[in-house]
């Protein structure tokens, strides 16, 4: 139960960094956007690293693709669609992690591999990478509001699976509920690595601790 209080919570943890390091300078807020370039990437590999391992990871690593691919392809196609693209994209992208927090949730009610040390801990870690990576998203687009929805679906999603329990394990039996995760990953990637980088221009010190910098008048 102790693990799964901090697993719920972790996201916080998320918030509190973008909080307290990307209103605190240009520097600060730069460190903050390597954590996210480095750690969603870690995030994608933790989705499918699972599928690897239960020997179907080609479809998995194609599925990131096909995400990642996605996005582009109508953003080149349709470019006033653009803003909306990357805003789906995220939306799918946080659904995903709900889904995965679910069955995590539901491994930690199982008792098994919930309960132990290693487990516990990593679930814990990438949480606190999940709630950084929605409100560094979110956070500069939409406001707290909208940033704080999406730090709660996530919570609420790991909380859940435990409240189910065992009625969540047919989700993560075969490669649907993986393949899924696997593809929404690759949008999510698109976001960080497109939309992310133009949210997080620092050519100006930010004036209060979590706001934009006053070029993008918000």
């Amino acid at each position: 139960m102790t693990w799964l209080l901090v697993s719920v919570a972790a996201p916080l943890a998320g918030v509190l960094v973008y909080v307290v390091l990307h209103g605190n300078g240009r520097r600060s807020a730069r460190l903050v956007d390597g954590v996210v370039y480095v750690g969603v990437p870690a995030l994608v590999i933790w989705h499918v690293m699972p599928g690897v391992l239960a020997g179907h990871g080609l479809w998995e690593a194609v599925a990131v693709v096909a995400g990642l691919g996605a996005v582009t392809l109508v953003e080149r196609m349709f470019g006033s669609w653009a803003t909306r693209a990357d805003d789906a994209a995220t939306v799918a992208g946080i659904s995903g992690l709900a889904l995965h927090g679910l069955l995590e949730g539901a491994a930690f009610s199982a008792g098994e591999e919930g309960a132990g040390l290693a487990f516990g801990a990593a679930v814990a870690l990438h949480k606190a990478m999940d709630g950084l990576a929605i409100w560094w998203l979110v956070r500069p687009r939409h406001g707290v509001k909208a940033a704080s929805l999406g730090v709660g679906v996530l919570m609420a999603g790991t909380g859940a699976g435990y409240v189910l329990g065992a009625s969540v394990d047919p989700l993560g039996q075969g490669s649907g509920a993986e393949l899924y995760q696997a593809f929404v990953a690759g949008t999510l990637l698109h976001v960080v690595f497109h939309q992310g980088r133009l949210d997080h221009q620092h050519e100006h010190c930010l004036t209060r601790v979590g706001r934009p910098s006053a070029r993008r008048g918000k």
